[in-house]
C-alpha cells in the first residue's frame, strides 16, 4: 500500500519537498526577510555557514533561489527568490 504524501503537488513537482529541511528555511526566511547574502542568511537562520552554503546550492540548482554579486562588495552574493517562487513552490502555504 503506498504511503500518502502530505506534500502539495506543487511541492512534489519543483523538487522542493526533496530538499534538505535546512533548504526550506532557507527558502522560508528568503520570502520573510527579502534578499540576502550568505552570512546574513545564516545569522538568520543559527544554521552553520557551510549549511546555509550547502541549502543555497540545492535551491540555486532547482531554481527556487537566483544570486547575483553584492554592488556594496563584489565579494559577496546577494541571494532572492525567483519572481513567481511562492505559487510555483507553495512556499507561502
Amino acid at each position: 500500500m503506498p504511503e500518502q504524501s502530505s506534500l502539495s503537488p506543487q511541492e512534489t513537482s519543483t523538487g522542493l519537498a526533496d530538499l534538505p529541511p535546512s533548504a526550506k528555511l532557507v527558502a522560508k526566511t528568503l520570502e520573510y526577510e527579502g534578499n540576502s547574502t550568505q552570512s546574513q542568511l545564516a545569522e538568520s537562520t543559527r544554521l552553520l555557514p557551510r549549511t546555509v552554503r550547502y541549502a543555497l546550492t540545492q535551491l540555486e540548482e532547482n531554481g527556487i533561489i537566483s544570486s547575483r554579486l553584492s554592488f556594496m562588495d563584489a565579494r559577496q552574493r546577494i541571494y532572492s527568490l525567483e519572481l513567481g517562487d511562492r505559487e510555483r513552490t507553495g512556499i507561502d502555504a
